[in-house]
């Protein structure tokens, strides 16, 4: 069933009860151009988690060529994944929590739904609130000096009293722009990218200066280089799970298409173009600051804190912060609240999901999760281990077992019906799924085992070829798979 027909069939899935957020989009709703995706990310590159990431990749000793190619790598990564796992959201105009249907089955599908929806974007939407929160605290010293000394000795479960006002601050303004609608984030999206662009430059500009130019920052040798290859893919690794995310659910915005090279074009023109500009960037501030000052384990927010103008220090954390909301907004509150209203459209909204995820984000104490460098790569690799598998078991289900074509019909099916899969679950791809899962975190719990450990280490990547080989090998020996039950059908007819 094409974009054709989608139209036709619209009001009759609409009967079985689905909210019109997660019914196919049709051509009147289709409203992203080229220039949409191109700018989606583009602001958003440049968070502060993403900067912290890349200060990991000098700790663990790669050096600043090694580190400009990580990035790349990185970018032409997540650009393919992009692509490729938003083909069938463009081509049927479907988001994820309906896109995972076709692979999971209509009751299997809520395995990777709350991977995705509500485990993932909780942790993510806490974890980026927390760092914001962090670099909050050094604006509002600036403008307010003794913010940080304010109530001594309060302490809320490891919170002092200055970061957890910080906090409820940037968690009343990510929220609010999210409830504010689709409208003001496409345009917050679109508009928000060159302020970010102004600044970040202008303090890359600046930092390679205090540095005494390109020669000095190119000449850096961390203090202990490298030990082997392994470390290296790590590091792509955890930066390409930093936009796992977006990878997997990718159909929620690609659905929105106007034609089929908007996304095609613009998603990988803006990641790679918008990482080139990263890379330089990154490495420019947090090694120009470190050959300078000596900042300790290339924080980059201390970094930052050096410039000693009072209004720039502030402008380029608010301008970082922009990045980092755009992505919480777009890659997990939106997300969730999609999936979560897809699982259980009686009980949600997808505001009120969305509002779900950022309550329990901050339940579960991220300020604990992203202290330090082996807390972050931690972080990386849980993330990764459900990331991976599953958009290696999605790419495989499309490309290879359906080549490339879906049946609405037996995604959109009425209350009580279990689509194509017998019970309404594809076990092949369940199982798939939570072995690939095992095997890629267990690394993390069994460091002496030297493949397991590595395996997790590169968690995201590692997951996405585990799954894509075992469900390739494996899922034609599902009896009740969607071959078998679209071969019945077709005698019948």
């Amino acid at each position: 069933m094409g974009q054709a027909n989608v139209k036709e069939s619209y009001e009759e899935f609409k009967s079985y009860g689905y909210a019109d957020d997660i019914l196919p989009k049709t051509s009147e709703n289709r409203d992203w151009g080229t220039f949409n995706y191109v700018t989606v990310w583009m602001g958003a590159v440049h968070n502060l988690m993403s900067y912290m990431t890349v200060a990991g990749f000098f700790v663990l000793g790669l050096s600043v060529p090694q580190v400009l190619w990580a990035v790349m790598i990185a970018a032409l990564i997540v650009s393919a994944g992009y692509v490729l796992n938003g083909y069938a959201g463009q081509k049927y105009g479907i988001g994820y929590s309906m896109l995972l249907r076709s692979s999971f089955g209509v009751k299997g599908s809520i395995i990777p739904a709350i991977c995705r929806g509500l485990i993932a974007g909780v942790v993510f939407f806490g974890t980026k609130t927390i760092i914001g929160a962090q670099s909050f605290n050094v604006i509002f010293e600036k403008i307010f000096p003794g913010y940080m000394n304010m109530v001594p000795g309060f302490d809320f479960l490891g919170l002092d009293f200055p970061t957890m006002l910080s906090y409820v601050i940037l968690w009343v303004i990510t929220v609010g722009l999210f409830l504010g609608g689709m409208k003001i984030l496409s345009l917050f999206s679109k508009w928000s990218s060159p302020i970010i662009y102004i600044f970040i430059v202008g303090a890359a500009i600046w930092a390679i200066s205090v540095a005494g130019g390109f020669g000095p920052i190119f000449a850096y040798a961390p203090a202990k280089p490298m030990e082997n290859w392994l470390v290296f893919i790590a590091c792509v690794s955890a930066l390409v799970s930093n936009w796992g995310g977006p990878i997997v659910n990718i159909a929620d915005l690609t659905q929105r298409a106007k034609h089929p090279k908007a996304p095609m074009i613009g998603l990988p023109l803006g990641m790679i173009t918008s990482y080139i500009l990263f890379g330089i960037t990154c490495v420019g501030l947090l090694v120009g600051t470190q050959i300078a000052f000596g900042i300790k384990d290339f924080n980059v927010v201390a970094a930052i804190d050096q410039i000693g103008n009072p209004v720039a220090v502030i402008v380029l954390l608010l301008a970082l912060n922009i990045g980092s909301t755009s992505y919480v907004v777009f890659g997990n509150l939106l997300p969730s609240g999609l999936q979560m209203t897809a699982l259980l459209p009686k009980m949600f909204t997808v505001k009120s999901a969305a509002i779900l995820t950022a309550v329990l984000g901050t339940v579960i104490l991220p300020w604990k999760l992203v202290n330090g460098t082996a807390a972050l790569y931690m972080f990386y690799s849980f993330i990764g281990s459900m990331y991976g598998p599953i958009t290696g078991i999605m790419l495989v289900s499309f490309f290879i077992e359906r080549k490339r074509k879906l049946d609405l019909s037996s995604i959109y099916v009425k209350p009580g019906e279990n689509g194509e899969y017998k019970n309404g679950v594809n076990m092949v791809a369940c199982g798939v799924l939570i072995v690939s899962f095992l095997i890629t975190l267990s690394g993390s719990f069994l460091p002496n085992v030297p493949l397991l450990a590595n395996i997790s280490k590169s968690a995201f990547l590692s997951g996405m070829i585990i799954s894509s080989v075992l469900y390739a090998l494996s899922y034609k020996w599902n009896k009740s798979s969607a071959i078998t039950q679209r071969e019945t059908t077709a005698k019948v007819s």
